[in-house]
């Protein structure tokens, strides 16, 4: 890809962002992306058909999980559950992530694109840690009636309830003492 045009598209992505958490998905159009960016709407709608398209991309390149690894081995899953819950208690921490989540789920609260989107983004992130549970079943870390995907939730939930509904994030340093609360002794 051409370097200019790689640049545009790392500012567009960053202005979508910008004016997400400024003013909220209503203020969230193609218009004011072009403003505040500089770039030129029909520059915008060459690259994305819209705004949820480009909100995802945005979204996309800005968030990158630590990627799973090799499979699970002896004695690591509890290492990798807190190094996969840290990145999100990191994320949701003062990063641009963090500042256009209450955009998006007060968005898909009104607007069925926006939930469909948040709904699939939200799920495909959870996936991971979901997976490295289910092998630690398989490996028979866990108890084979383990259920990954509601403890990915509950690993998952306070991280989101601090940023949503507290004053504070969730503090890193706990988050090794929350997946030892959620998996228990049965982890290592």
């Amino acid at each position: 890809m051409d370097r200019r045009i790689e640049k545009t598209l790392i500012k567009a992505r960053a202005a979508a962002l910008d004016v997400l958490a400024a003013g909220g998905f209503s203020d969230f159009t193609m218009e004011a992306v072009s403003e505040h960016s500089g770039i030129s709407k029909s520059t915008l709608y060459r690259h994305w058909p819209d705004r949820i398209n480009l909100l995802a991309d945005a979204l996309e390149t800005l968030n990158q999980q630590p990627r799973p690894a090799a499979p699970l081995k002896a004695n690591e899953l509890r290492e990798r559950v807190i190094e996969l819950i840290t990145h999100l208690a990191s994320a949701l921490d003062g990063s641009r992530i963090a500042s256009v989540m209450p955009a998006l789920i007060e968005a898909a609260e009104h607007h069925e694109q926006v939930a469909s989107f948040l709904h699939g983004y939200s799920a495909a992130r959870r996936k991971t840690l979901v997976k490295l549970l289910q092998q630690g079943v398989a490996r028979g870390d866990l108890p084979a009636e383990f259920n990954a995907e509601l403890a990915s939730l509950a690993l998952s939930g306070p991280i989101f309830y601090c940023r949503l509904m507290s004053p504070a994030a969730f503090p890193k340093k706990r988050v090794a003492a929350l997946v030892d609360l959620v998996l228990g002794s049965r982890c290592n």
